[in-house]
């Protein structure tokens, strides 16, 4: 939004966008027409970039699409059994989800993220004899690397337990056990926390 009354979506992001995102540091400016010059680029990619007729720069809109998808791939979570996954492969919302009771919500590994599955195809036979495959199809927050990238604690006297991510600073998931409310915002800086290993 340019006037904070209307809105529109942002476009999807490409592999491309996120990679080029990836390259830059600091602060977003604040102005969506804002142009970025790569300050670490290799003459091998800015060669190949001027030879398909695009200037080594990216938009701050296109940044923050990038942004946005990364912290969804990185940090957007769901927790257990609020979806499954069929016998034929699609994922649907978990229609009989009740939500999770108070012990299985303060566990991480009661929570998945809500992205394509990295961890979960290393696993060995034995690992993945005990999971269910209709409800442990995604990954475990437990397995996050580094270890301790989360801290979760309960709120209002117990009634609501709220995870928060040190590697994305201002990403704060939250559910309400034995209910089927649970959601996650993020108010933050837009910037990676990279010291997160030396802090822990």
């Amino acid at each position: 939004s340019l006037n904070c009354v209307e809105w529109s979506l942002l476009p999807p992001a490409t592999e491309e966008m996120v990679a080029q995102a990836e390259q830059l540091k600091g602060r977003f400016q604040g102005d969506p027409s804002f142009e970025y010059e790569y300050t670490e680029i290799n003459a091998e990619d800015a060669e190949r970039l001027f030879e398909d007729g695009k200037e080594p720069v990216i938009k701050e809109e296109a940044r923050l699409i990038a942004t946005i998808e990364q912290i969804d791939r990185a940090v957007g979570i769901i927790p257990r059994g609020a979806f499954v996954k069929t016998p034929l492969g699609s994922v649907h919302e978990n229609r009989n989800f009740e939500g999770l009771s108070l012990t299985e919500a303060k566990k991480l590994s009661s929570y998945f993220h809500f992205s394509e599955p990295v961890n979960l195809k290393n696993k060995t036979l034995l690992e993945k004899a005990d999971l269910d495959p209709s409800t442990d199809f995604l990954d475990s927050l437990e397995h996050d690397i580094p270890q301790g990238s989360w801290t979760a604690q309960l709120e209002k006297g117990g009634t609501v337990v709220v995870l928060r991510s040190l590697l994305w600073l201002g990403l704060t998931f939250y559910h309400v056990p034995m209910s089927k409310q649970y959601g996650y915002v993020y108010f933050g800086t837009g910037e990676k926390n990279l010291d997160l290993p030396f802090m822990l």
